[in-house]
């Protein structure tokens, strides 16, 4: 039998669960390192997905708690997508993806986990990241800690 090592995921497992929003909760503490915040904008902010599809799995949300792309005012909008075009010209400089899936989960029969606070998914693919782990193993193996991708992409986005 093989075995697949994943210690950070004892801390969540570990950790007390919170019904509130994390797109509220986490941009108002003073520790971006600690909550994986890549970068603060006006009205949007990017942050990494700390259970990711993939590695470097980031998502673009606003700081108004909205549950729909048509609340947005005009500058959410356009931040909001200037940040996922940076987010994917930046992991196409330091990761090398072959594509993207990029895209919005609206409410909870679209997936989404948090379905109240609207959040953008960027997240860099490779031909043959679906491989048999999760598809016959429903396993997926990340190949770098959060940290260090994060403490990778940082420098990039600090020069927005």
């Amino acid at each position: 039998m093989k075995q697949l090592w994943a210690p950070w995921r004892m801390e969540y497992v570990k950790s007390e669960k919170s019904d509130e929003c994390i797109f509220c909760s986490l941009p108002k503490e003073s520790d971006d390192t600690t909550n994986y915040i890549l970068h603060r904008g006006q009205s949007a902010f990017i942050i990494m997905n700390i259970f990711p599809y993939n590695s470097a799995h980031l998502m673009v949300s606003p700081f108004r708690h909205i549950g729909c792309l048509t609340e947005q005012d005009a500058d959410e909008s356009k931040e909001m997508t200037q940040f996922t075009h940076k987010c994917m010209e930046i992991l196409r400089t330091v990761i090398s993806p072959e594509g993207f899936n990029v895209g919005y989960n609206i409410g909870k029969a679209a997936g989404a986990g948090f379905d109240a606070h609207i959040h953008c998914h960027i997240v860099p693919r490779w031909t043959g990241d679906t491989n048999f782990m999760p598809v016959l193993g429903e396993t997926k193996v990340h190949p770098e800690h959060l940290k260090t991708t994060y403490n990778k992409l940082l420098p990039h986005f600090k020069t927005l």
